[in-house]
């Protein structure tokens, strides 16, 4: 390809999964940003980062921020501990190309019905029968999933209560819910990243609807069973102090076992392509699985 902006082809799988920073400040440093706090500067590796995940206490300066949109990564403003997702800042390619089809499957009743059954029998390794509304698929995907609750439940001896907690009274929830909203924080933020890296737009969803999040929601249910709810109740089982952060560091290392980063953005192009016309999408070059520990 040639006279083509390098920026419409971000190296999403090229990428460190995510970084947490609270109570410090990041600025500019050198040519890139570091984080500050106490009497410590430590730079930030923002080239090969795809989200920076700002808790309580993070101031962030123009030029940080600057940098930070300059190397393709995605900001999002978090809750303690990396949970209670608030906002983020803008990141992704160039291109429309993918968005285009995106709502183009979406606006098309035959698609999305394609759509919402593949991403089921991605999920449960299950079809879904001829006929069933989208209400249905929900009702048939909640009880799924809450037979995994229960079968993790025993697998681990933690007591499942039900999928309930208070955003307001945070504390007030127990261990085990605290535990899957942390999890389930950290692959938010990463698929979000990967969704705007690619062109497709987070608030187009398929099974979820309505909200700015829902394509989000929708791609990080495929993994859910596989990575945040064994997580979840594999931390719980071990202690039940100090999920949040404990859980933050075993999303970070599964994510990296599984490869994650190299499955969403391909996933994602399957699923709205079509496994016939995924060579239509957008191009997104290949990279290698790097990882890193803080």
């Amino acid at each position: 390809m040639t006279n083509r902006n390098l920026q419409e082809i971000p190296k999403f799988e090229d990428n460190w999964s995510y970084l947490y920073f609270e109570k410090g400040e990041i600025d500019q440093y050198q040519k890139s940003v570091a984080f500050h706090y106490l009497d410590k500067c430590i730079a930030i590796p923002i080239e090969t980062v795809c989200l920076v995940m700002l808790g309580p206490g993070t101031t962030i300066t123009h030029e940080a921020v600057k940098r930070i949109s300059e190397s393709r990564c995605l900001l999002a403003w978090t809750g303690e501990m990396g949970v209670r997702y608030y906002s983020a800042g803008y990141t992704g390619t160039y291109s429309s190309r993918n968005l285009l089809r995106q709502v183009e499957a979406y606006a098309n009743v035959i698609e999305r019905d394609r759509i919402v059954r593949f991403m089921y029998q991605m999920r449960f390794d299950e079809s879904i029968k001829e006929g069933a509304s989208i209400e249905q698929i929900r009702g048939m995907e909640g009880a799924r999933v809450r037979k995994f609750y229960k079968q993790y439940s025993e697998e681990t001896s933690v007591e499942w209560k039900g999928r309930s907690y208070d955003q307001s009274n945070w504390d007030y929830s127990d261990p085990l819910n605290r535990a899957l909203s942390s999890a389930n924080s950290c692959l938010y933020g990463v698929v979000h990243a990967a969704i705007l890296s690619s062109g497709f737009s987070p608030a187009i969803g398929f099974v979820h609807t309505g909200k700015q999040m829902s394509f989000v929601y929708d791609i990080a249910d495929l993994y859910k069973t596989e990575i945040t709810i064994p997580i979840a109740f594999q931390v719980v089982k071990e202690s039940p102090f100090d999920v949040e952060r404990r859980v933050r560091f075993a999303c970070r290392d599964a994510f990296r076992s599984s490869k994650l980063m190299k499955r969403i953005i391909p996933d994602i192009k399957e699923i709205v392509y079509g496994r016939d016309h995924v060579g239509e999408a957008e191009d997104i070059s290949e990279g290698r699985d790097v990882a890193v520990s803080y």
